[in-house]
């Protein structure tokens, strides 16, 4: 397994995401099941479990704990489910679940909106993380600590057009010119690797690539998204299910989106054990960067919200603002469909 992949965002699949929802539009896809449902199986005496899947957006991470904790603490079971974690295939998560051959997944705000602006049906029931901890990651003897000194240096990335506008939107903030960076594909190269090769900045997830960079005892800096833009605040990872199942199963979207719930919030309450929980699910990942992670990413779950997942519509209009604004929408955003708290327990 290739641990590093966790790390980065995944805006290559991002990327192929509008080709799919651009595909699955046109073919009147969406919500209709055209897959095989799993089975019904026998599980307590009084009723039998609901089998379901939830798939992950990438590769095992401590994004994903609170899932693996709800598995394997029974709360899924208490929910009258049987859950099934699984890995996204060529297609991607975001299209396993908006075809309704996968009840549940991960994904991410930005491909939530692309995808309903292409009228595919999906939903958002949680978020992962309250706030934004992604930002852009180099050496700490590059110097560059503020996005002005973007400016005459190579940023490694993906290649999608949303690259591009969050940098120049937070150079503009500086009085930068975004003209000046060289922005070439690394793909899911090893940042670590490409920065001492390639490149001098990339863009992280910084509870798991820049919790790395501690435990290596190599020094980073981080500039921030949420430094220097409101509206560049969105929820990345979300939890996504369909129009679909929400119409016609409204009490499986209940029990999965409670149990994963208190799967979160024992993940903030017990960090140290539901790191161990993942560990023992994933042997194949770094036992002491889950652990190292775990401990930075469990307050962050749900920060300064009332509830874990709570999600503000303010959020929703803000990003997909931004996102029209720098021409990455075809139209605006019917923000209030494409995400809803009504799954979420009181």
């Amino acid at each position: 397994m290739n641990q590093k992949k966790t790390g980065h965002l995944s805006w290559k699949i991002l990327a192929a995401m509008l080709v799919f929802v651009l595909a699955l539009a046109g073919c009147g896809g969406g919500a209709g099941n055209k897959g095989e449902q799993p089975k019904e199986q026998e599980g307590t005496a009084d009723k039998p479990l609901e089998k379901v899947q939830v798939v992950l957006d990438w590769t095992p991470n401590t994004n994903h704990t609170g899932l693996y904790v709800a598995r394997d603490k029974g709360f899924f079971k208490e929910q009258g489910l049987d859950v099934e974690i699984i890995q996204p295939g060529q297609s991607g998560a975001d299209q396993m679940v908006a075809s309704g051959n996968v009840q549940f997944g991960v994904s991410y705000q930005e491909s939530v909106t692309m995808a309903r602006i292409a009228g595919v049906p999906l939903v958002s029931i949680a978020a992962v993380i309250q706030h934004n901890t992604s930002g852009f990651a180099s050496p700490l003897a590059k110097g560059i600590d503020s996005p002005e000194k973007f400016e005459g240096k190579t940023y490694g990335g993906w290649g999608a057009p949303v690259e591009e506008a969050v940098i120049q939107s937070l150079m503009q903030e500086k009085g930068a010119d975004v003209s000046k960076v060289n922005m070439i594909s690394i793909g899911d190269g090893d940042f670590f690797t490409a920065v001492k090769r390639d490149i001098d900045f990339a863009w992280i997830y910084y509870a798991w690539t820049g919790v790395e960079a501690e435990l290596r005892g190599e020094k980073i800096n981080m500039v921030y998204l949420t430094d220097y833009s409101d509206k560049l605040d969105y929820y990345t990872p979300v939890i996504v299910t369909n129009e679909d199942l929400i119409k016609n199963k409204p009490e499986t979207v209940k029990a999965f989106t409670a149990a994963v719930s208190k799967g979160y919030q024992y993940a903030i309450s017990n960090a140290e054990d539901a790191a161990e929980i993942l560990i023992k699910a994933e042997p194949d990942l770094n036992a002491e960067l889950v652990r190292a992670s775990q401990k930075w990413l469990s307050s962050k779950y749900q920060d300064d919200a009332p509830r874990w997942g709570e999600q503000k519509l303010s959020v929703w209009e803000n990003y997909a603002a931004w996102m029209f604004e720098h021409k990455l929408l075809e139209k605006e955003l019917e923000a209030e469909k494409a995400f809803t708290n009504e799954f979420l327990p009181q």
